[in-house]
């Protein structure tokens, strides 16, 4: 066999390449336009996704902006909703005021017995030989004082019957929902075993139920009819419950620890202040007790400031400086919890 020749190998070789470099030559300029293509296509779509994320950022940041001010327009109108329930509560009319002491009093049946208090005051001031001028003024007291001021002793002791109760009507409920039962069969159960005022109120709840209003809504309400927090704070943890779900009976249970913690801190509040409350109570009746001394002691001593004007005007001036000072120290040791 005869060998090839290098130098035809070469050739060939050399062919090759010439081959192929005269081919890259050709393509070379549709080679380097497809790149540009494929570059061009590839900075549009980048440009597209540009726009469509910032697109998208922007819609964001829009319904971020349109939900916060929905938000801050709700929070508003809850805010003056609040603030005018607030001020019902704090001056309730007298027809509410009657139901929050609960009395099944019409308005006019209490105007009626403020008339006969104030005329029997009258008549007894009159029987008891008291002067003519202090007559008009029993007449106020017995028909507008006494009579409100039976109404609003009534309404406190009420709220705090109400505040005593309600933890263990918590506890209740808690346990009732832990067993499986429905909240609705719960609040019928206190309604029917619980102690007044709080069956009461619980009543009403299951009454508004029956004409159709929700067991939230006549939560809220029940804030009406016993104006403290308390009631306030049990409404708003059902109606955020039934609008965002969550453990019912972990809620209740926290709620009712935060009632029995505020109610021993207003315990111990009051432990504290009544050292100052007896000082406030001893100051007050000083004067008083000096007088009755002083009359025991020497009859004739005090009869100058009952019998002339200048001794009425000493007692009213000294009344009118007692009223502020009671009411200055009964700010003073009166603590909002």
């Amino acid at each position: 066999m005869f060998g090839i020749d290098p130098t035809i190998i070469l050739i060939f070789v050399l062919a090759g390449v010439s081959a192929g470099a005269a081919a890259y030559a050709v393509m070379f300029n549709r080679i380097e336009d497809e790149r540009t293509t494929d570059r061009r296509l590839d900075s549009i779509k980048k440009a597209e996704t540009d726009r469509t994320v910032v697109k998208a950022a922007r819609d964001r940041v829009t319904e971020v902006a349109k939900r916060r001010k929905a938000v801050q327009d709700s929070l508003k109108e809850l805010d003056e909703r609040q603030k005018s329930k607030d001020q019902h509560i704090r001056k309730p009319p007298l027809k509410l005021m009657l139901k929050q002491a609960g009395l099944s009093v019409t308005v006019g049946r209490f105007y009626l017995y403020s008339a006969i208090c104030g005329l029997a005051l009258a008549v007894v001031a009159l029987i008891a030989g008291a002067p003519l001028w202090a007559v008009p003024g029993a007449l106020v007291v017995g028909g507008l004082g006494l009579p409100r001021w039976t109404v609003i002793f009534l309404r406190k002791r009420r709220i705090t019957a109400f505040l005593d109760e309600l933890p263990n009507a918590l506890d209740v409920i808690v346990r009732s929902v832990k067993s499986g039962l429905p909240l609705n069969d719960s609040v019928r159960l206190i309604a029917s075993e619980a102690r007044e005022p709080v069956r009461g109120e619980f009543r009403r709840i299951v009454e508004s139920q029956q004409l159709g209003i929700s067991i939230p809504e006549a939560c809220m309400r029940m804030q009406e009819t016993t104006p403290c927090p308390e009631a306030g704070f049990f409404g708003i943890v059902i109606q955020i419950q039934s609008q965002a779900g969550g453990n019912l009976s972990e809620a209740l249970g926290n709620l009712s620890r935060v009632l029995r913690d505020r109610r021993k801190m207003k315990a111990k509040i009051q432990a504290i202040s009544m050292e100052a409350k007896s000082s406030a109570a001893i100051i007050g009746a000083l004067p008083f007790i000096v007088a009755v001394l002083v009359s025991v002691t020497s009859p004739n001593y005090l009869v100058p400031l009952f019998t002339t004007s200048t001794g009425h005007i000493i007692l009213g001036v000294s009344a009118i400086w007692m009223c502020v000072g009671i009411f200055v120290m009964r700010n003073m040791i009166n603590f909002e919890i």
